[in-house]
C-alpha cells in the first residue's frame, strides 16, 4: 500500500512544532520570571555628610564672588599663556606612564561590566564531531557484554543552550557593582591626568624660579667679590681690619653656596619634567628664562557643595561606596537557589550524507533548581565581609570629603597671604630701587662711596629676588588651588557620567 508523501510527512512536522511550541513557553516563563525576580540587598543611598555653606579662607573677593555657577576650563594651563608650559603639558598627558597606567585600569573596569552583563543572557553552544570504531568477534564490552563485531562509524551534530536566571538579582547586583566601579575608575583616571598636569606646572614654575634666583645671585656674586677686592685693598693700607675681609669672605662664600644649591635644585625639576613628559632626563632640557614673569591668574570659586562633584577623588570614594553596596546583594542572593533552563538536540547517524534527517534526531530539555544546604558558615561571612566593606566605603568617602575641604582652605589661606606678601615686598622693592637711584646720583656727584654703592645695590637685588620667588610661589598657589577644585573636571550625579573633563581625556579612551 502506498502512503501519501503529505500523510508520510504530518507526524515529523506535529512533533517539529510541539517541540516548537515547548521552547517558545519555556522562553516565556523564563522571561516572567526574569521581570517577576527581585534584586535582593539595599539599594544603594548616597551618604549622607555635613557640608559648610561657604569657604572660610580666602580674601574678601574671592568669598563675595563665589559664583554657583563657576568652573575652570579643562585646558586651565593655557591662562598662564606659557607656549612652554602648554607643551609641556600636552606632551605629558600623551605619553605619562602613569596615565597610560590608569586608561588601562579603566578598561579594565569597562571590560568588567561587560563580562557581569553577558551572565544576563543564555549561552548557546554547537558542534559536530565524527568517529570511527571497530571490534572483533570476540571482543567483550567493559561490562562484560558482547560488542557488535565489524567497523561502525558515528557522526553527531548539536547544539545546546544554559540559562540561569537571574532570580534574586545576584547578576544584576555584579552589573551595578562594577558598573560604579568603572566610574571610580574613570574619575581615579581624570585624576591621574589633572596631578600630573599639576606636577608639570609645579616643577616647570620652580624651575622657571630657580632661572630667576640663578641670575640675582650670579649678580650678587660680582658684586660681593668686588666688594672683597675693596675690602682687602682697604685692609692693605690699614684702613680696614682683617675682621672685615673674614666678613667678607664669608659674604661671597655663603652666595656661591645659594648658587650651587639653586643650580641643583633646576637640574632636578629639570629631570623630573622630562620623567612626566616620557623623556630620559639626558636627553631633555629646558632653556633658561631669567627675566621670566610669573602668571597667577584669578581661580573662580564656587560652593562648597559643588567640591563633591568637582573633586575626583570625592567622586571615586562615593562610587566605590556604591558598588561596595552592591555587593551586598550579591552576597545576599546567594543563599536562595539557582534556576537554570538547559535545551540540547541535534542529529547523530552512521552517514554524514544521511545525518540531518528527522528519524536521526534527538533532543532533551529541563530545568535545574539548586541550592547550597550547608557551607559552614561561607555565606554568612560573606556577607558579613560585605557589609564590612561598604562600612569602610562609606568612612573612606567622608574622609574624603573633608580632606578635600581642608585642601581648599588651605589652599585659599596660602593665596590669600602670598597675595599680601606679594604686595608688601613689591613695595620694599620700589622703595630700593628709589634708595639705589639716589644713591647713584650721590656717587656720581661723588658724596658716596663705591662700596656703598654697591651695598645697596645688593640690598635691591634682594629685595628684587624676594619679590619673583613670591611671585612664583603665588602661581604655585594657583596651581594647588585649581588642583584642589578639580581642575576642570565635574561629575554629573544625575547621569552618572562626567560632565566636563580634559579635552583630550575622552578621545584617548
Amino acid at each position: 500500500m502506498n502512503v501519501p508523501c503529505s500523510l508520510r510527512d504530518g507526524a515529523p512536522r506535529r512533533r517539529r512544532r510541539a517541540f516548537r511550541r515547548v521552547v517558545l513557553c519555556g522562553c516565556a516563563v523564563a522571561a516572567a520570571l526574569m521581570t517577576a525576580g527581585c534584586a535582593v540587598g539595599p539599594d544603594y543611598r548616597k551618604p549622607t555628610i555635613d557640608i559648610p555653606t561657604s569657604f572660610k579662607e580666602g580674601v574678601e573677593w574671592q568669598r563675595a564672588q563665589v559664583d554657583p555657577k563657576a568652573t575652570l576650563p579643562g585646558k586651565w594651563w593655557l591662562d598662564y599663556h606659557d607656549d612652554t608650559l602648554t607643551h609641556l603639558v600636552q606632551e605629558a598627558l600623551k605619553a605619562n606612564q602613569s596615565v597610560a597606567q590608569a586608561e588601562a585600569a579603566y578598561r579594565l573596569a569597562q571590560a568588567t561590566v561587560a563580562a557581569n552583563t553577558a551572565g544576563l543572557f543564555p549561552t548557546i553552544s554547537a558542534g559536530i564531531s565524527g568517529s570511527r570504531a571497530g571490534a572483533g568477534a570476540g571482543a567483550v564490552a567493559a561490562n562484560g557484554g558482547a560488542l557488535n563485531s565489524g567497523v561502525h562509524n558515528t557522526v553527531t551534530a548539536d547544539a545546546a543552550a544554559s540559562w540561569e536566571l537571574d532570580l534574586w538579582g545576584q547578576i544584576r547586583r555584579e552589573i551595578e557593582s562594577s558598573k560604579a566601579s568603572a566610574q571610580a575608575s574613570d574619575a581615579q583616571l581624570a585624576g591621574q591626568r589633572l596631578s600630573v598636569a599639576a606636577s608639570v606646572a609645579a616643577d616647570y614654575f620652580g624651575l622657571r624660579r630657580a632661572d630667576v634666583d640663578i641670575d640675582l645671585l650670579e649678580q650678587q656674586k660680582r658684586i660681593d667679590a668686588g666688594i672683597l677686592d675693596m675690602v682687602r685693598a682697604s685692609y692693605a693700607q690699614g684702613e680696614s681690619s682683617s675682621d672685615s675681609v673674614l666678613a667678607a669672605q664669608d659674604t661671597l662664600e655663603l652666595v656661591i653656596a645659594d648658587l650651587q644649591s639653586t643650580q641643583t635644585s633646576r637640574e632636578q625639576y629639570e629631570h623630573a619634567i622630562a620623567v612626566l613628559i616620557g623623556v630620559p632626563p639626558g636627553n631633555f632640557s629646558i632653556a633658561p628664562d631669567p627675566h621670566y614673569a610669573f602668571v597667577a591668574p584669578a581661580v573662580p570659586l564656587s560652593l562648597p557643595s559643588q567640591l563633591l562633584e568637582r573633586r575626583y577623588d570625592v567622586v571615586s570614594a562615593e562610587r566605590t561606596a556604591a558598588s561596595a553596596n552592591a555587593k551586598i546583594g550579591v552576597a545576599q542572593a546567594a543563599f536562595f537557589p539557582t534556576l537554570t533552563l538547559s535545551a540540547q538536540g541535534g542529529f547523530q547517524h552512521s552517514s554524514l550524507a544521511n545525518l540531518f534527517s528527522v528519524p536521526n534526531r534527538f533532543w532533551t530539555l529541563g530545568p535545574e533548581l539548586a541550592g547550597t544546604i550547608f557551607d559552614g558558615g561561607a555565606r554568612t561571612a560573606a556577607m558579613h565581609e560585605a557589609r564590612a566593606t561598604y562600612d569602610e566605603a562609606v568612612a573612606a568617602y567622608r574622609q574624603a570629603v573633608l580632606s578635600a575641604f581642608e585642601s581648599v582652605e588651605d589652599s585659599l589661606s596660602s593665596w590669600n597671604h602670598l597675595a599680601q606678601q606679594e604686595r608688601a615686598f613689591a613695595d620694599i622693592y620700589q622703595r630700593n630701587k628709589r634708595l639705589f637711584e639716589s644713591e647713584q646720583a650721590q656717587f656720581q656727584f661723588g658724596t658716596a662711596s663705591r662700596q656703598n654703592l654697591l651695598s645697596q645695590q645688593l640690598t635691591l637685588l634682594l629685595a628684587q629676588q624676594n619679590l619673583a620667588d613670591t611671585q612664583a610661589s603665588l602661581a604655585l598657589s594657583s596651581v594647588t588651588l585649581i588642583k584642589n577644585l578639580g581642575g576642570g573636571w565635574r561629575w554629573d550625579e544625575a547621569n552618572e557620567s562626567p560632565a566636563d573633563v580634559v579635552a583630550s581625556s575622552r578621545s584617548s579612551r
